[in-house]
């Protein structure tokens, strides 16, 4: 019984991280620029982990110092979803998610800041050898170098955001987290568009095409996929869950293939960089299982 539990949550993960890597393709998709489709994602988003919470009849309840601290950490996702889009308007799919990978080596760099460890010397070799798949995709994408610059921000963004949510994981209940940090985000983003006008009659006005893809993102790509991988963790060693989502780039970089076909093809040498990269976050993995 268990074990047929472990074998369907491990098939469901995989089902996750796909509809994670379809989210930059969500992204290309939505005509909206990065900062309006990231406020119509959050605040959708929001909705549906509250409808959500009021089903499962969980408790918001928190002592008011947590719950700022959890909406200034919104801020940090809110930063981190606007640099990922921006990067795809700048550049595409597939550079964008090949410079996303190396979220584990800025981990690496922030988690003996955050938990006082000492730093680990293969991880610092691993994160020369990413640099190197960076430089190699930097030299034939020259052309995308804001978009590649966005991206590292996003990446970087990540790795703190996963760092300081990692402390929170522990003690307080993964959804309430969740709803607090999208509504941070959303608070943050808002405030700054009422301080920059960008509220307006047109704002509003979305397509059927882009209010359909909004939706999908907001509530299958985040609300659902964050509430799902929650619940298979239950059956799912970290380290599996770990190496299952490092395939996001690989299900995102395929899936662009075969929806812009010849505008996500890259050179060889991109995907040889990006293959670096790759491999190098999942020995990173394989490593530290076995030191455990």
């Amino acid at each position: 019984m268990q074990k047929d539990k472990a074998i369907n949550s491990y098939l469901h993960l995989h089902l996750i991280v796909f509809i994670w890597g379809f989210t930059a393709v969500l992204g290309k998709l939505i005509s909206l620029e990065a900062l309006p489709l990231v406020w119509y994602r959050m605040t959708f988003a929001t909705v549906f982990i509250l409808l959500f919470v009021v089903f499962k009849k969980t408790s918001l309840t928190l002592p008011t110092k947590t719950i700022i601290t959890f909406l200034f950490a919104g801020l940090i996702i809110a930063l981190h979803w606007l640099t990922f889009f921006k990067a795809i308007k700048e550049s595409n799919i597939s550079v964008t998610l090949a410079c996303l990978s190396t979220g584990a080596f800025f981990t690496s760099l922030l988690e003996p800041i955050f938990y006082k460890r000492k730093i680990i010397a293969y991880e610092v070799f691993f994160g020369l050898i990413v640099i190197i798949g960076l430089y190699i995709i930097f030299k034939v994408q020259g052309n995308y170098f804001y978009g590649i610059v966005l991206a590292l921000s996003s990446a970087f963004l990540s790795a703190l955001f996963s760092v300081i949510n990692g402390k929170f994981a522990v003690k307080y209940n993964p959804t309430v987290i969740s709803f607090y940090e999208i509504l941070g985000g959303v608070l943050c983003l808002s405030v700054f568009m009422l301080c920059t006008q960008s509220f307006s009659a047109s704002f509003f006005q979305l397509s059927a095409n882009d209010l359909l893809w909004l939706l999908v993102l907001s509530s299958v790509c985040t609300a659902y996929a964050f509430i799902a991988s929650v619940g298979v963790m239950k059956y799912l060693s970290p380290y599996t869950v770990m190496l299952t989502i490092n395939l996001e780039p690989i299900y995102g970089i395929i899936l662009a293939l075969i929806v812009f076909n010849d505008k996500e093809k890259m050179s060889a040498q991109f995907y040889i960089g990006a293959l670096i990269i790759l491999s190098t976050v999942i020995l990173n993995g394989i490593l530290k299982n076995r030191k455990k």
